[in-house]
This record gives structure tokens, sequence and C-alpha cells, in this order.
């Protein structure tokens, strides 16, 4: 052990670079749909390509402490220009109406690890991550801009749709309204305190001023985001596994449901109902576990009130996700990898009927609505060309898109290439 942590930490890092492209292309035929709205998937045959770059750098301070600045570069739209789908296709591509690519500065932010004995283990040279060694028992605190899901929500089996699963009900918990911009970052303060078997994470986040927008609310009086998530890692048949549950509360500008529909000045518009003061509460619960051989499976299953305006991520209020990924070792290609899940997911009462009445989110309003649970499967094969290049192939079908009997199923093929270093 002490020749290996010695060789470990010859090769800690005091700075790095580190790079990641992924394009995508998703098409899909066309599908039987009785009408349409301004949010629904066009149902004739429809292709749509994403660029993300990201160059990530990162430099190491003093004891435990590492500063990032990752710069991104993003372009095109997804299908319908990310429309009518609520656990939508493609985590690659963002809510924005210029498909032009654009950089932005996606993360900058400082990370303090403060450590608390328990003895010395390796820390894996990542995405704003330096290699190095840190004690097992650790405070780590993090402020900067980032995205919630680097703290919160992380389900090690899916939590990249640049190479594994890509629906948004997939890679985190479709009900968590987690605190974002348009882009999917907000600034905000994270700690996560690890012991032993067990971690307790708790953070305060941006909310943008309105619905999916770019500018933030920076007044935290008048708009925050709050989540806080216990995890646990136990050890089932000898195999690692972990659960973790979060609970949030986001208080921003929404709009109500019930004010849109019953008051007849709001015109069944949810946005001429925003007030300050309003929530959006509820919890995401989640697992998964390894069965050796290279599969692995998880769980997330999600809530929230569905009383007020979503706000930032995608509109579902309720969702249920389970899947599997096997890696290639199975097959003689141990670098390659396949995954299965399916995600079904759920509207509040107050929601389906603002959409019934003809009512818009951002994301889902067909005009009408003949509600059923929006079922969504993915299947996916990664192909390793080498341990910095691959391809890849998706396949989605999607039952009630935008939980709407009269439209779909709607078949989804997704061609994907990624390169990191």
């Amino acid at each position: 052990m002490i020749c290996a942590l010695s060789a470990f930490r010859a090769s800690a890092e005091d700075a790095a670079l580190r790079f990641q492209a992924t394009v995508a292309v998703q098409a899909h035929p066309s599908f039987a749909a009785r009408y349409s709205g301004q949010n629904s998937m066009q149902s004739d045959a429809e292709s749509a390509t994403s660029v993300v770059m990201d160059l990530s750098g990162g430099v190491r301070l003093w004891r435990g402490a590492e500063a990032w600045f990752q710069p991104e570069l993003a372009g095109g739209r997804g299908l319908s220009s990310t429309l009518g789908i609520a656990a939508f296709p493609s985590g690659e591509v963002y809510r924005v109406g210029n498909p032009e690519p654009t950089i932005v500065a996606a993360r900058i932010f400082l990370r303090q690890v403060i450590g608390l004995g328990g003895g010395r283990v390796p820390v894996a040279p990542a995405m704003n991550q330096l290699a190095g060694e840190r004690d097992r028992d650790a405070l780590t605190i993090t402020a900067g801009k980032l995205a919630v899901p680097d703290f919160m929500d992380g389900v090690p089996l899916a939590n990249d749709p640049h190479t594994r699963f890509m629906s948004w009900g997939l890679w985190a918990s479709a009900a968590y309204d987690y605190p974002a911009d348009t882009r999917g970052y907000t600034w905000g303060a994270a700690a996560d305190l690890s012991i032993d078997w067990w971690s307790a994470r708790a953070g305060i986040f941006l909310e943008p001023k309105s619905a999916n927008g770019l500018p933030m609310e920076w007044d935290v009086r008048r708009a925050r985001g709050l989540a806080a998530e216990f995890e646990a890692r136990f050890s089932l048949g000898g195999r690692d596994g972990a659960a973790r549950v979060l609970g949030f509360l986001n208080d921003a500008r929404m709009g109500s449901y019930r004010q849109a529909i019953e008051e007849p000045s709001a015109g069944n518009d949810v946005t001429a109902t925003r007030a300050f003061g309003r929530t959006k509460a509820g919890f995401a619960a989640s697992a998964n576990q390894d069965f050796g051989s290279g599969l692995g499976t998880f769980l997330r299953v999600s809530y929230n009130d569905g009383a007020n305006e979503t706000w930032a991520f995608t509109e579902i209020d309720r969702s249920l996700a389970l899947g599997a990924v096997q890696s290639g070792g199975r097959w003689g290609r141990p670098d390659d990898e396949a995954g299965a899940a399916i995600v079904v997911s759920g509207l509040s009462s107050l929601h389906r009927r603002y959409l019934a009445g003809g009512g818009y989110g951002f994301l889902i309003g067909d005009g009408a609505l003949d509600y059923g649970p929006e079922v969504l499967g993915e299947v996916y094969y990664r192909l390793a060309l080498s341990r910095a290049v691959s391809l890849g192939g998706n396949y989605q079908p999607v039952i009630h898109p935008a939980f709407n009997r009269d439209r779909g199923p709607i078949h989804i093929f997704t061609a994907r290439a990624h390169v990191a270093f």
C-alpha cells in the first residue's frame, strides 16, 4: 500500500488542462399527431445536430485548495428547437433561441478540502479535479459558478449525457427543478461532509429571474434554491452500492397554475401570475448497485408539489427511472459499454389542467391535452476507438410525448462522437 501511494503521490498534479468534445446528431421519422401547438415536437421527420466543447483548467493554490475555470463552446439546436418532450432526449442541448456556436464561462469555482483523518485515499485525475490524494474523511466546500448536478443527485451510472444516457429524465432526477440558467449553470456554494460510509451535503444557489432565463436573481432574499442530501455507501454480497435522498426548496418569482386556471384575468397564462414568494418543494431519491462482471444498475425517484410554474430544469412533477449499464468486458471489449433504461414521468393535477386548457410552459404545451404519463426508453452502445475517442449510438422510443395520448409514439435515433483527454 505504501508503495502504491508513493507511486500515486509522484503523479499528483499542481495544475491541469482537460478537454472534451461531443458531437451528436439526432433524428426521428414522422409520427402521428391529432393536433400540434406552439411547443409541440414537429410531427414531420426532422434531424438536429449539436456540438459541445469544454476546456477546463485548474490549479492547486494551497493545501487542499483548487481553482477551476471552464469555458464552454456550445452550438446547435435540439429536435424541434428543444420542445415537445418533457424528459427531452438530448442532454447536449439547451433551450436557447440562437443555435450559433457560443462560448460561455460555464464553471468558475474555488474548492477547499479540509482533511479530517480516516487514512489517505487517492484522487484520480478528472474533469475539474486534480490528481493526488486526500484524507478519506473530509469537509469539502465549493463556491462560484457551477452546475448543481456536479454536487447533488450524483448517480455514477447515469450522470453524463456526453457518453451515457442522454435523456434529461435519466442523467438527472427529473422532478428536481434544480436552480440553473438556460444553459444549466448557476452561482452558489455547496458543502460536502464525508465520513467513512456516509456523506451529508447542502447548498444554496441562485435562481433565474424568469423561467428558463439567462439573467440570475442575485438578491437571495427574493429568490434562491436550497438543497440538502444524505448518501450512504454499503456493500451487498461484496459488491459496492450507494443510496441517497435529497430534499429541496426553491423560492422564485414563479407563476401559479391555480391562479392561471381560475382567474379570468390571467387568461390561462401562468406567466401573467408571477410573484415573488412562490415556492417549489420536493425530493429526489436514488440508488446504484454493482453486480460484478461490469454490470451495474440504478434507480431514481423524484417528486415536487407541482403547484407553481416549472422554473429552471424541465416540466416534470413526478418521475421514476431505472436502468442498467454493462461494460464490454463480457464480449472481449472492456472499454466498450452498453446501457438500457426507462423513465416514466407525470404531472400534478394542477399542471395537467393548465395544459389541458391550452396553457404553455417553456418546454411543453400542445394547445390541448389527453393526459397520459410520458414514457421514454433508451438503449445505447459506446464503441471505444481508443482511451480518448469513442463513437456511440442511441435509440429512444417515446410514448405520450409531453404527456399527450393524442401524439406519438416518437422513435428517436442518435449518432454520437466523443473525445476527452
